[in-house]
């Protein structure tokens, strides 16, 4: 017992000597401490110069699932990565995909990051970020495999739940924050998939072709600002290719974009097998490699992580002269990089998990990126002095919807149902007022998803299996709806595979199960109807006429159903705007317009080149379902005129963009004022208008306030490949300020010289 006592002081001294070395003190909240980041750069050539190749090697690639050895003669820790980006992870097996079984890994699940993005709100992301990079901190994880980022190109893509959304100034504007919150706790976060990974079909093989206009313009910005403005720790390389390289080890968006463009000095890390040859990872900068049956290895064997592309194919190759000892030293000081500024930061907080304050956060966000998309006469808010008999129709009002999903499937504590989120308020509203107490909730289930979601090892409870046919349980709940005041429906996707889910892309435009069919059949029986789409995706809505009331309630997290309860019933006044355009059909959006959408399994053509989401729909005059940046409220903004500060634009300098906005409503309200401009004399297309610019006001009924922006002429350029950098040309500009990329309610002339 002596002797293993002394060996793990001496690890715990060669740690802190590593610490030490070249360190100064600094008071830190009273206590003394040493200062991690002064010196970090010293301290990643002094454990560099300690280390034998065979450490090296080890240090790069994972002895795990989720984790790598560390260096524990020098006592440099393990890294510990943990899915997101929504809540952190169940534990898994140390070689296996299936969960552990522990009983304190329960997580508090955050909104999807389409909800986050149509808070349009960047204190929301940092709240976000603080709070789950807490629950991270307090469950050890070194890295947090999130936020993404990719760019909503087809609404069919299975992943779109897990980014922010089809506009590169949105996602650029919301990242930021996110990730400022998450490594405030000393996690790094892990911006993904870099890059162009915009479709789960043929993910793993599909070679993407795309302008370099339309890679700089639209679906690079988020990633370099999360490099150049937040700072970002690590980058998660994806499946597919790009100038016919893969990702994951692709010279000209990991050396010469990513280092050289953009002097990024964090670790790129593979995604789960995303490695494919030793050479091309060795030589053009994947950092750390992850993976499941890499080299066509299973688990049986007992060494597979050994015998990675990075491990020891790396090593034989660098003993036989074929490749070089300073490639290796520089993954090697970047994941030490890493290390030094998570685990082994003195200034480390402890976190949280589980706590009042994150279900407090969740539910804040979920609030605010709820959309109201349609209110014809004021159906929403539930009036329950007028309403007292109240059905509630679809599956997804009692369905656990933070399972599934892929990667992103969590193990959470509790999660708030929308029936349990409804019953909550009404009791809570009786409780206030005896005249609610007579208000009855019923429900029918009205269509059943026929398949089972297995994911981690979850599967949904069979009791919620419904013996009826799909027909008689349709006619039920028309029945129903036939003998209540109000109805609420409650469906739309879930995350299932060919739904909203990691791996594979949705079949149809259309909701699953029939649900058009039974939405329309409701409308026909009771017109006091609201109609609630829990998604991270647009769909088609052939009832759109025919409902009064429509809501994207997103995937909501632990709070959803409070949440939902919350905008339905008026606690909160709704104030999410779609962080996407959502089209009537699959023919208007341009990658099935103008693109090759799903490619031919090999390759992929990006042909709707800079045209993405609205700017396709401005240019070829399509009418969406409903636009990018829309969201109604229960009370009404007036619009003043814009004032600017200078009617030209110089190099420079910056103009000041003001406009006036006042509630004439009758109860407060937050609005996004939101800023577009447009080139009105180019030499090359560009869009009718682009988003550069976003505020959320917060205003009481009658109050005014100026919405304040400043712009530079960095919002006027476009990218010239030719050139290959940003060109501002002089001539006419139009600013257009308004609540929706189509409903613009004031416009002012300048001109760049």
């Amino acid at each position: 017992m002596k002797k293993i006592l002394l060996i793990i002081s001496s690890l715990f001294l060669m740690a802190s000597c590593i610490n030490s070395q070249n360190s100064k003190k600094v008071k830190f909240n009273g206590p003394v401490y040493l200062d991690n980041n002064a010196n970090i750069e010293d301290r990643v050539e002094d454990a560099l110069s300690k280390m034998t190749l065979q450490e090296k090697i080890d240090l790069i690639h994972a002895q795990s699932k989720f984790s790598t050895p560390g260096v524990p003669r020098l006592g440099i820790p393990e890294i510990w990565c943990s899915d997101g980006p929504h809540g952190i992870r169940a534990q898994v097996y140390w070689d296996e995909w299936d969960q552990a079984g522990w009983t304190n890994d329960s997580c508090t699940a955050f909104p999807a990051l389409t909800c986050l993005a149509a808070t349009w709100n960047e204190d929301m992301s940092s709240l976000y970020g603080k709070s789950i990079g807490e629950e991270a901190r307090y469950r050890e994880k070194t890295v947090l495999l999130g936020p993404g980022v990719n760019i909503y190109r087809t609404p069919l893509n299975g992943r779109n739940f897990e980014y922010m959304g089809e506009d590169p100034y949105l996602s650029s504007t919301m990242v930021v924050p996110y990730i400022e919150g998450v490594q405030s706790n000393h996690v790094a976060a892990c911006v993904k998939h870099f890059a162009l990974n915009n479709q789960e079909e043929y993910r793993s093989e599909t070679n993407v072709t795309v302008s370099d206009r339309a890679l700089y313009e639209i679906y690079l910005p988020a990633f370099k600002a999360a490099v150049q403005k937040a700072n970002v720790w690590a980058i998660m390389g994806s499946y597919n290719k790009y100038k016919n390289q893969f990702n994951c080890q692709n010279k000209y968006l990991l050396k010469d974009i990513l280092r050289d463009e953009w002097n990024f000095d964090g670790a790129v890390i593979s995604d789960w097998g995303g490695v494919h040859d030793t050479k091309q990872a060795a030589e053009h900068g994947l950092d750390l490699e992850f993976g499941t049956w890499t080299n066509g290895l299973t688990w049986s064997k007992s060494n597979a992580y050994d015998n990675y592309y990075l491990g020891q194919p790396y090593l034989k190759a660098i003993k036989k002269g074929e490749l070089s000892v300073k490639d290796l030293e520089q993954k090697v000081k970047n994941d030490l990089r890493l290390i030094f500024r998570t685990t082994m930061s003195a200034n480390r907080p402890y976190g949280s998990f589980n706590t009042p304050e994150h279900s407090a956060a969740g539910r804040e966000i979920a609030d605010e990126g709820i959309v109201l998309l349609k209110n014809e006469n004021n159906t929403l808010p539930v009036d329950v002095k007028k309403y007292k008999n109240i059905l509630i129709v679809g599956e997804n009002a009692t369905r656990s919807l933070c399972i599934g999903g892929g990667s992103s499937s969590l193990k959470v504590k509790y999660e708030i149902s929308p029936l349990e989120g409804i019953k909550n308020m009404l009791r809570d509203m009786a409780s206030h007022n005896s005249d609610f107490k007579d208000v009855k909730i019923s429900y029918e289930k009205g269509y059943q998803h026929t398949k089972l979601l297995k994911s981690d090892n979850t599967i949904e409870s069979k009791k919620s299996l419904d013996s009826r046919s799909a027909l008689k349980l349709k006619n039920a709940a028309v029945e129903a709806a036939k003998k209540a005041d109000y109805i609420i429906y409650i469906g739309g996707l879930n995350k299932d595979l060919n739904q909203d889910s990691e791996g594979q892309d949705r079949l149809t435009y259309d909701m699953p199960d029939g649900q058009n069919e039974l939405i329309s059949a409701l409308s026909k029986v009771n017109k006091n109807l609201a109609v609630i789409i829990l998604s991270g995706n647009g769909v088609a809505m052939p009832w759109v006429s025919d409902v009064p009331a429509i809501v994207e309630g997103w995937y909501g997290g632990s709070e959803a159903g409070n949440a939902i309860a919350d905008v339905l019933f008026g606690k909160v006044n709704p104030s999410g705007k779609l962080p996407f355009t959502m089209p009537v059909k699959l023919e208007d959006n341009s990658a099935f317009a103008l693109g090759d959408y799903p490619g031919d399994g090999e390759n992929v053509d990006y042909k709707e080149g800079i045209f993405v989401g609205y700017r396709y729909a401005d240019k070829y005059k399509v009418k969406p379902l409903f636009c990018f940046g829309h969201g109604l409220s229960y009370t009404t903004f007036k619009y003043g005129d814009i004032k600017l500060s200078s009617e030209t634009l110089s190099e420079g300098d910056k103009m000041k963009v003001t406009i006036p906005i006042t509630n004439i409503g009758s109860r407060q309200g937050k609005e996004v004022v939101q800023l577009y401009i447009s080139d009105l004399e180019c030499s090359v297309p560009r869009p009718v208008k682009e988003l550069k610019g976003f505020v959320k006001l917060d205003l009481q009924p009658q109050e005014t306030k100026i919405a304040e922006f400043e712009i530079d002429k960095s919002a006027l350029s476009f990218f010239d490949a030719n050139k290959h950098a940003w060109v501002v040309e002089p001539g006419k500009f139009e600013i257009l300020i308004g609540s929706s990329s189509r409903d613009i309610r004031s416009k002012a002339s300048f001109l760049e010289k």
